[in-house]
């Protein structure tokens, strides 16, 4: 990758990708094992292998059982954990940069080894299954994944990234270690990691502990199609509030209108000088909870927004959810709120930049999605070229009513369905 950012160094191994920060100001490193597949590339019988494997990391090796896992990880004061999306899953750690050597030994050992013991499966599996249990009891939570399955229908990102519980409560331990064999491979893998380290050594170790990794390409995107009609999709249950998210088709990781997108989503409810914060929270108090927010993939992605409000209020929430969308579209917006909405996102950019954690994750997402590597003052360059006109273009292609999904969590689908103010024929 060329013209990388100062202090950054990208070197190959056997396939895989070594990716490094140096940040010599911090004693610490934060270390990430990541691999190019989550929950869009499971069929559907499979849903929920990727996250159900990320958990079954921790549950042992040849050498480490899962107690001595996490003993390990205390004798060397490291905070280790994982995570699985839709589209990547990684094992990652923070700790002192003396234990640099023992750590990689130990990630490396469970993220391409893990032994996933017989005795260890079942108890792990009703984790799991109270997880989704609980994520079921939460509607705030779970209708995000109600707008999502609204947007893209049958299309893998429609799925959860907890799959199922009937595939969850069933997936025999020969189909967990066929999961991981064929997807754990050189090709989709990136080591990442930031903080006082030397780029060499984690080369070095990359190559002693990861050369067993399989061969293997690249993933391929799955479930490619055109874009889904807007949908209404509705889960009744005996809420105080109801939940309310309306989201279209958005743009891909890779989009260069990412930045203005950012600073759009600030503008309309991404911060709390945004439009629906202000109206429907501070001058109305309808809603504690209420925001947009964007997300990308590979080759596409969702503009979302969400409100939380009690039976009385859904009317003249989405009423003025309505009115701001078509104000937004059609008005645009104000040079103050422009200037406001770049320094709130150019803030967040720089927050974040002083979390070694966080410049871990940026190096690993890029290499895996496929994206530039941009220094800190290039990104804030990117910002402050958006445009008011760039903004305008965006409303009008993705936040038109009459192409917004509705999703909604709540005791009755005639109050909210005759409330929405989106597309008004919405399949079912």
């Amino acid at each position: 990758m060329p013209n990388l950012p100062e202090n950054v160094e990208l070197t190959e191994v056997g396939g895989l990708r070594v990716i490094t920060e140096a940040v010599p100001s911090v004693r610490s490193v934060a270390l990430g094992l990541w691999v190019r597949t989550g929950s869009r590339d499971e069929q559907p019988g499979q849903a929920g292998l990727s996250h159900f494997l990320e958990h079954l990391l921790f549950k042992g090796t040849k050498r480490h059982s899962a107690i001595e896992i996490s003993e390990l990880f205390d004798g060397m004061g490291a905070a280790a954990n994982a995570a699985t999306s839709k589209e990547s899953t990684h094992l990652h750690a923070r700790f002192l940069d003396e234990h640099t050597a023992g750590v990689f030994d130990l990630v490396s050992e469970m993220f391409l080894a893990p032994s996933v013991p017989a005795d260890e499966i079942d108890p792990e599996r009703d984790v799991v299954l109270e997880e989704i249990a609980m994520y079921e009891d939460e509607p705030q939570d779970r209708v995000h994944d109600v707008l999502a399955e609204a947007v893209y229908g049958d299309h893998p990102l429609g799925r959860r990234v907890l799959g199922e519980a009937a595939v969850i409560a069933g997936v025999p331990r020969e189909d967990i270690l066929s999961y991981h064999s064929g997807r754990y491979t050189a090709g989709n893998i990136v080591v990442s990691a930031a903080g006082h380290l030397d780029h060499d050594e984690i080369v070095e170790l990359a190559r002693a502990h990861l050369s067993q990794a399989g061969e293997g390409s690249n993933a391929v995107i799955t479930g490619e199609s055109e874009a889904e009609p807007p949908r209404l999709r509705f889960y009744e249950k005996e809420t105080e509030q109801y939940h309310i998210c309306f989201g279209g088709h958005g743009i891909a990781r890779s989009d260069e209108r990412r930045y203005a997108l950012g600073v759009l989503d600030a503008i309309f409810g991404g911060s709390s000088s945004s439009r629906l914060f202000r109206e429907i929270r501070e001058k109305r108090g309808l809603a504690y909870s209420v925001g947009s927010y964007t997300e990308q993939y590979v080759d596409r992605g969702m503009v979302a927004m969400y409100v939380g409000t009690r039976e009385e209020n859904v009317a003249e929430t989405c009423e003025i959810i309505g009115r701001e969308l078509a104000a937004l579209r059609d008005g645009g917006v104000s040079q103050e709120e422009l200037a406001r909405a770049k320094e709130h996102v150019k803030g967040r950019m720089v927050l974040t930049m002083e979390s070694t954690s966080s410049r871990m994750t940026r190096l690993a997402r890029a290499l895996l999605f496929g994206l530039p590597v941009l220094s800190l003052d290039e990104m804030l360059e990117k910002v402050d070229e958006v445009t008011s006109e760039d903004l305008a273009e965006l409303a009008v292609d993705l936040y038109d009513p009459a192409h917004l999904s509705a999703a909604c969590i709540g005791p009755s689908e005639e109050r909210f369905r005759s409330a929405a103010p989106v597309g008004e024929e919405l399949a079912a």
